[in-house]
């Protein structure tokens, strides 16, 4: 009886120290870094992904030696279940319970695209569509579908996107950062027409995005929005042809060459021509950013002018009259 005590007091030490042992080589694996190259490796973890799934993907890429101690650490840990699904940054010196937590965290990678101001839809659908990691889901034929699912059936794309930088998880669409983009304009260019200047020749929100895309293609300079937007605002008070170069440029499509003629501005088969319309353009021309929103129901009215001219560095000349605008532009454009 004496032995089979001494026995089994052995064998009980055994296992404690074996338990301990066990324990300490746990902690040792949690906090050890895994084997990931020098750059770091961006790892996708499917939706519904286990863990034991995720060890053995790791043991077979070379990162991980013991996806069983992974495991153990994930459900002693509480995080085995907790992995959310996405792409993740595991960076060198990463280690297994800093990865269980990243992954319980939904640490995920975030990426962004930049809708440029001043692009045309057209343009702005293919760099989205060129983009590496957005899914691409919109075929020409869908554009008609696409814009009825964001309440816009028989309407044009142009403009109805707010130009600025998006950021999304891999698996997002370009479709999505386009209706992203349509809500954000939406919100954005409601709360500027409830606020916006007093006795404007605007009667609708869609009139003034029309007008801000031609102030986003008209001027870089943010501080000369405003009034250029004064100009043609007291130009639509006087019954004036808007007379500006890009709708123009807009409407001719791929037909333009790069080079605006005379011809061109004379033509009345071309709906965007301002210099024969005495009105806005139909459409908007481009994909406005807010700058030139507020600066469009927000104008600069302190001054009279009505004609401005590019002087050749990205800056207008601004005129109040006829002559003076031909004064300018001879300066400024003929180099008289």
């Amino acid at each position: 009886m004496f032995v089979f005590l001494r026995v089994l007091v052995l064998l009980l030490l055994l296992a404690l120290s074996a338990a301990a042992w066990l324990w300490q080589d746990l902690q040792r694996f949690a906090g050890a870094p895994l084997s990931l190259p020098a750059g770091g490796l961006l790892y996708q973890v499917q939706t519904g992904a286990s863990l034991r799934g995720i060890a053995a993907d790791l043991q077979r890429r070379g990162v991980l030696s013991r996806p069983h101690y992974l495991r153990a650490v994930g459900r002693l840990q509480g995080l085995a279940h907790r992995i959310k699904a996405g792409e993740y940054r595991l960076e060198a010196g990463l280690s297994p319970l800093a990865l269980l937590q990243k992954l319980a965290a939904g640490d995920v990678v975030v990426h962004g695209v930049t809708l440029v101001e001043g692009l045309t839809f057209r343009d702005t659908l293919k760099m989205l569509q060129a983009h590496p990691v957005l899914e691409q889901t919109l075929e020409p034929a869908d554009l008609a579908g696409f814009m009825a699912s964001i309440g816009l059936p028989d309407e044009s794309p142009e403009g109805r996107f707010l130009a600025e930088t998006y950021h999304f998880n891999r698996g997002a669409s370009e479709a999505d950062i386009l209706r992203r983009a349509h809500r954000t304009l939406k919100a954005y260019l409601a709360a500027q027409w409830a606020a916006r200047a007093p006795n404007l020749p605007l009667e609708t929100p869609y009139q003034a995005l029309i007008l801000a895309s031609i102030v986003e293609k008209e001027t870089g300079l943010a501080a000369e929005r405003p009034r250029i937007a004064g100009v043609f605002m007291r130009r639509l008070r006087r019954g004036m042809r808007l007379q500006t170069d890009p709708t123009v440029i807009y409407g001719l499509g791929e037909a333009f060459d790069g080079n605006l003629r005379k011809s061109h501005l004379q033509a009345d088969n071309n709906p965007y021509n301002t210099y024969r319309i005495a009105a806005l353009p139909p459409t908007p021309i481009c994909l406005p950013g807010r700058d030139a929103i507020r600066a469009t129901l927000h104008p600069k009215e302190d001054d009279d002018s009505l004609y401005f001219v590019a002087r050749g560095d990205g800056s207008h000349q601004f005129s109040s009259s006829l002559k003076a605008h031909n004064r300018a532009v001879r300066k400024y454009q003929l180099g008289k």
